[in-house]
């Protein structure tokens, strides 16, 4: 009888010294993680915002691909929301409570079922050199059950950040591979109204082709906004030369304008082009699928008996701004080869 009384004794002060161990625990957590993805920051933003994309990189929608998910009418933004049941995931909801464009988004991530806890989880969002900063945060108070819980099975930042390390690996594939997305339309023969423009002329070797566009479009660019000259119409490039032999090209940066233009700067020059015929093949996508579209231009030409004239003009024109549509995929560059 004694010794049992002993083992009582004992097991009671082993409770008791277990419960003082959970009860001195911290009451509140906190963890994150990061990775850098190479893309532009508005772009993997506008993935994170949306809950209907969580699907695509969620590590907890992966283990429970039957899970029941319910959106919100509103998917992104303040208010945006989402709802998921399942055997593995259980009942929960999320919801985003405040954003900054570009910059960071706070949501709250409420559990029910196999247990009940409300956790915030932050997300910013860091332009680097490489690309994109994307730190992903979790933090919430501890309770008691909580604590319990965490005695026995580990911490909550151990259990939960390899799921977060996986998330943010998923959330740069999906990003990767969604502004890579191109497609290339040859439309066939086409009257290109021509027009005046202003334009700096340059040769260079082609590999330093992109480098001097991108200088030369900026400075023709700001010389018609600092005279209040009003474009008429989408940037274009002018090739004039393309010696692959000796690894050059000459080309011309334009901007078209609405009458013939007197210019003041001897390095910007006006020039007018004549309507012409031309074969018209559109990018949707990365500017460096354009020897593709260009191959597939000059294909169209010569499968069709076309006969390009030996001065005729051969031009790039721009609908997109890569500043204001920041994702690759969705760039738009018309071609144009002139035909007889």
């Amino acid at each position: 009888m004694k010794a049992f009384k002993y083992i009582l004794f004992l097991l009671l002060i082993l409770f008791i010294g277990f419960a003082i161990y959970i009860a001195v625990q911290p009451n509140d957590y906190e963890f994150n993680r990061s990775k850098i993805i190479k893309a532009p920051t508005p772009v993997v933003y506008d993935v994170v915002n949306d809950f209907k994309e969580w699907p695509r990189f969620s590590p907890w929608i992966e283990k429970d691909t039957n899970a029941i998910l319910t959106f919100n009418d509103k998917t992104s933004g303040v208010g945006a929301g989402y709802s998921w049941e399942g055997e593995i995931l259980g009942i929960g909801n999320a919801e985003t409570v405040d954003v900054l464009n570009n910059k960071k988004i706070n949501q709250q991530i409420e559990f029910v079922k196999p247990f009940e806890s409300i956790s915030n989880i932050n997300w910013t969002f860091e332009q680097v050199e490489k690309g994109t900063k994307v730190t992903w945060s979790m933090d919430g108070k501890q309770d008691f059950m909580t604590k319990m819980y965490v005695a026995f099975a580990g911490s909550i930042e151990k259990n939960t950040a390899p799921d977060f390390e996986r998330g943010l690996f998923k959330l740069d594939s999906i990003v990767q591979a969604d502004i890579k997305k191109y497609s290339i339309t040859v439309e066939g023969i086409t009257q290109h109204s021509g027009g005046f423009y202003l334009y700096n002329t340059m040769s260079c070797k082609m590999e330093d082709l992109e480098q001097n566009k991108q200088e030369m479009m900026s400075n023709i660019g700001g010389y018609a906004i600092s005279n209040n000259i009003t474009m008429a119409g989408k940037p274009f490039v002018l090739y004039h030369k393309w010696d692959t032999e000796n690894n050059t090209v000459m080309f011309s940066c334009c901007i078209p304008t609405s009458s013939k233009i007197v210019t003041t700067n001897p390095n910007v020059l006006t020039g007018q082009l004549e309507p012409f015929k031309a074969v018209k093949t559109v990018l949707r996508g990365d500017y460096a699928n354009s020897e593709e579209a260009w191959n597939k231009a000059m294909a169209y030409i010569k499968d069709n008996n076309l006969v390009e004239p030996l001065t005729g003009p051969v031009l790039e024109s721009y609908l997109t701004d890569p500043i204001s549509t920041p994702n690759p995929a969705n760039w738009i560059t018309e071609i144009y080869l002139a035909v007889e």
